[in-house]
């Protein structure tokens, strides 16, 4: 029986390439289209004696060399770093062939779900924004915003970045690291694209500050409760979601849609739909668009397959006999 790849967080990064995680997460949105992949809902471990909790989150994916299954444990402890010293967010993904069981690979899920959101991003942008955008502005500044711009530049070569983040320090680090610049929400706002992923529960864009032609990618919300856009940008932008039950029940139209003031209907799709060409994206460049980003557990195993198959070329990753026949 085969052996089982161990992939670190630093066999993991060695390996990571942003060209290809990109078409690879745009083909997860393609196959969750098309509805050839298998997502159940997540399971959800609550414990509050613990302070967290823990989410097991399965898919299949078909994708083109070879089907892959996989699973995603994945934790929410906000006290962890003060506690203990340690992430709030920490993952593991199991990579397994869906014809024999094997499990193919146990890698480190943290980098793995940071490069995934990221591409997704992108791969929004290209199918909803604006051709040839020069500027891209990030609202939040953290670990997450580095992916988001690695991803934006793999199909849009260089961009002028504005940054903004409620911890000045963590703005200036960030415009530092990747030439740009700190400037206000307005003016991180004022870019082609704009890029949203802040923890907050109150808006902090509001409708005034986004101008025609915006692409905005609304990655933050993630539970039900979690908002960072004023409620009237959704009026006004062609509003384009990764999956129906996931972004009305924890995206960023949920709050308005809870609150009785946004129409689920208004929704104009997924993105997947607009990638098969089953709905229209972009028709004009006056248009506000704004994709809601839940994240995708096909995501996750689009990705973790091309990361194995990545480190199996390299020869990294330690291999274990984990499983006997």
């Amino acid at each position: 029986m085969a052996n089982t790849l161990i992939l670190s967080h630093a066999d993991v990064r060695a390996v990571l390439s942003m060209k290809d995680a990109v078409p690879a997460i745009e083909d997860a949105f393609v196959a969750h289209a098309r509805g050839s992949a298998k997502m159940p809902s997540k399971v959800y471990l609550s414990l509050d004696q613990h302070e967290g909790d823990f989410r097991a989150i399965p898919a299949y994916f078909p994708g083109e060399g070879g089907a892959s299954a996989g699973v995603k444990w994945v934790n929410s402890h906000p006290k962890n770093p003060e506690k203990h010293g340690l992430p709030a967010v920490m993952a593991v993904y199991i990579l397994s062939d869906p014809d024999t069981a094997v499990p193919l690979a146990i890698m480190d899920g943290t980098i793995l779900t940071a490069a995934r959101t990221g591409a997704a991003a992108a791969v929004a942008s290209k199918l909803l924004g604006r051709k040839n955008p020069r500027t891209i502005g990030f609202i939040g500044a953290g670990v997450q915003s580095r992916w988001l711009l690695d991803a934006h530049r793999v199909l849009f070569g260089e961009l002028s970045v504005v940054a903004n983040d409620v911890r000045l320090g963590a703005a200036e680090a960030f415009a530092r690291e990747v030439s740009g610049k700190v400037g206000s929400v307005e003016e991180a706002c004022a870019c082609d694209i704009v890029c949203t992923s802040t923890p907050v529960r109150e808006p902090v864009i509001m409708r005034a500050m986004i101008k025609n032609g915006t692409h905005i990618n609304a990655m933050g919300a993630d539970a039900p409760g979690k908002q960072e856009l004023d409620p009237n940008i959704l009026f006004d932008a062609k509003v384009v979601i990764d999956d129906w039950d996931q972004a009305t029940h924890s995206g960023e139209v949920n709050v308005p849609i809870h609150d009785g003031i946004y129409d689920p209907k208004k929704i104009h799709g997924t993105l997947g739909e607009v990638a098969i060409g089953k709905i229209l994206g972009r028709v004009s460049d006056d248009e506000i668009t704004l994709f809601d980003s839940t994240g995708l557990a096909i995501q996750d195993v689009a990705l973790a397959r091309v990361i194995y198959a990545a480190a199996r070329a390299k020869k990294l990753g330690t291999e274990v006999a984990l499983v006997t026949g």
